[in-house]
């Protein structure tokens, strides 16, 4: 039995070691994807905890994952992001530290990174909420196409497809055209 069929299995009982374990596990990286995808760490704190009330709630009713708990943690918050979107325009999408400028450049530095995360912004909120995830599972999170599949209940050959075709839209909204 794996470390996951054993954490859903104490879940599905409602051992509360087991789900303070999982929320110990999964909760930091649940919380970095939805600051990602939502650009607010509060909104994203509000997602996180969405996420493992709704997990709670499938459990009470005797449904649930019956396998893949972190993808079917990560398709909860998806769905919560993607509901967020809907009622409001996407917000700014915060990009990783490394991208930012440091404290030794000077003003023109500093306006020109800032402008290209902002490009780097509109292009991503351009894309489907599907496209957005898969991108930023991918390579921000840095997930197996297996994982993706798992996480978006999809095949791998249309989380390929959903990759392809969201990196061609940001190529595409990065690159200036000729």
């Amino acid at each position: 039995m794996t470390d996951e069929a054993k954490l859903l299995s104490g879940a599905q009982k409602f051992d509360e070691e087991v789900l303070a374990e999982i929320y110990d596990l999964y909760s930091p990286e649940l919380y970095r994807y939805s600051v990602r995808q939502l650009g607010d760490p509060e909104v994203a704190e509000d997602c996180v905890a969405d996420t493992f009330s709704g997990f709670l709630n499938a459990l009470r009713k005797k449904q649930g994952p019956r396998q893949y708990l972190r993808a079917y943690l990560y398709r909860i918050a998806h769905n919560w992001i993607t509901d967020s979107y809907r009622r409001q325009p996407p917000p700014q999408v915060e990009l990783d530290p490394e991208m930012q400028a440091s404290l030794g450049e000077g003003p023109a530095e500093v306006m020109e990174i800032e402008m290209q995360n902002e490009q780097v912004r509109a292009a991503l909120a351009k894309l489907t909420p599907d496209q957005r995830q898969v991108v930023v599972l991918k390579y921000l999170e840095d997930w197996k196409n297996k994982e993706i599949a798992q996480a978006l209940g999809k095949p791998i050959g249309a989380v390929k497809a959903l990759q392809h075709r969201g990196i061609a839209a940001l190529r595409k909204g990065l690159v200036p055209q000729e």
